[in-house]
This record gives C-alpha cells, structure tokens and sequence, in this order.
C-alpha cells in the first residue's frame, strides 16, 4: 500500500501545474490532499473523476480557504468528514477513509504566517491532539497524512539557527510534536526508513531548496511503524510548494 499526501497550496492552482495528469500517473493507493481552497462542487468534472481514483472532499466554510481531499483507489467502507470539533471542522481541515485494515485521514494545520497567528494555531493544534489521545484507545490503525505547519526537529529545517523564535518552529509547536510522537504513541512514518537530514517537503518557489523544512508528514499508530518499507519526497514535477510525501506500507488496504 502506497500513501502519498501533498499541500496542493490551492487545487486550481495545482491542475494549471499539472496536478491531475500526476494523480492518473501516480502509483499510489491514496493520494491526501490539503489546502484545496475550493468548493468541490464548483470544481469541473475532471477534478472529481480522475480516472482510477475515487474522490472525496471537505471544504472549508469560508470561500477559497483550507479544505481537505482524499483519492483512492479501493472505495472505501466509510468517509468520516471533521474530527468531531464543531469549532474548528469550520476549516474543512480532516477527512479520513475507512478501509478493511487501516483508516487514512487527510490533516490540514493551519499555519501561523505571522506571530500573532500563533496562538490560534496552538489551540487548534491542542484539539486535534485531544483527538489523537481517543484515536489511540481504539482497536484499529490510522495513518493521518498531512500538513502540519511544523518542523520538528532541527534535521527537518535549514538554517534553523536563525528561525528558533519564528512561527513552524516554535519551541511550543515542536513540544506539540514531542507529545504526539512521545507520550501519544504515534510513528512519523518517514523516518521510521528515512534518516537523512536535509529532507524538506516545503520551500517556496523562489527560494532554494537548502533554506527548506519538512512540514508535512504520515502520523501512524506504532503498530504500523514495522510495515513501513520505503519513504521518499518527491521533488519534481513542482505542483506546489510543498513537494508530495509518499510512505510504503507493506500493508492491503
């Protein structure tokens, strides 16, 4: 089972770069979007029948903002829209299929552009992590794909030396992912395989590479991190700035 997730930074956007003719080609198994900013019913047919795939989406209250998606290709048993925060669903943030042996979500974060954004940031943050905790006293495994607007480490940023007080590396959003890959339980997929430094899924057109971070990721429950045999970021073609992140599970859906 292949597990890809990308912030498409807009879907429009991403289909005038070539995102649908990727997804046709792509050998995956679910593809986890974020950011759509649409709503999927505005969207023209060929978003929502991508040969191979099908499609799922939860957008956002407010026009041309966040959102979520899922493409899959087995359909799934069910499609749970919202992490069962009426607050913060608002953003059409989480979607999750159902398969026969593991649930995959789609997980939009948002992201703290500027200082003062940061506290709304770490109280949505705080829900979805509420929502973890339940998820972890359920008999069944998760894979939540997604966008968390946080480098973890300073292996996942460049230059980190200079953006130690800058909203994505916080000290409290990097506390945040220690709980969650600490106390919590969960896996990050990617380096369960992947050891690397400088592996960053996120840098802006107009900048390099080097000056990157790695802010999207695959959170799994523990009993999946034996199953994961491969990761990789992949870089080209550019359909956003945010590079897709594909994990392969030794796993049937």
């Amino acid at each position: 089972m292949k597990v890809v997730t990308l912030n498409v930074n807009g879907i429009v956007n991403a289909a005038e770069r070539g995102l649908l003719e990727w997804l046709e080609q792509l050998d995956a198994d679910v593809v986890c979007l974020q950011d759509t900013k649409v709503k999927h019913y505005t969207l023209p047919d060929k978003f929502l029948e991508v040969p191979g795939y099908n499609a799922y989406f939860f957008d956002a209250e407010q026009d041309d903002h966040a959102g979520t998606a899922i493409y899959c290709r087995a359909m799934p048993k069910a499609i749970i829209y919202g992490f069962g925060n009426p607050q913060y669903d608002l953003e059409g943030g989480f979607i999750q299929a159902d398969f026969d042996n593991v649930s995959v979500a789609s997980v939009w974060i948002p992201k703290a552009q500027w200082i003062e954004d940061v506290d709304y940031k770490l109280e949505y943050l705080e829900a979805f992590q509420q929502h973890l905790k339940r998820t972890r006293r359920k008999r069944r495994d998760f894979i939540f794909a997604g966008s968390y607007q946080v480098a973890h480490r300073s292996v996942d940023l460049g230059n980190w030396e200079e953006h130690q007080r800058e909203p994505g590396f916080l000290p409290e959003e990097r506390a945040w992912m220690d709980q969650v890959l600490g106390p919590i339980g969960f896996v990050d997929a990617f380096r369960q395989v992947n050891r690397q430094d400088r592996q960053h899924t996120f840098w802006p057109f107009d900048e390099a590479q080097a000056n990157g971070s790695r802010i999207d990721y695959q959170l799994i429950t523990p009993n999946l991190g034996d199953f994961v045999v491969d990761s990789k970021i992949i870089r080209e073609p550019r359909l956003s700035p945010h590079c897709p992140v594909m994990v392969e599970y030794d796993l049937d859906l």
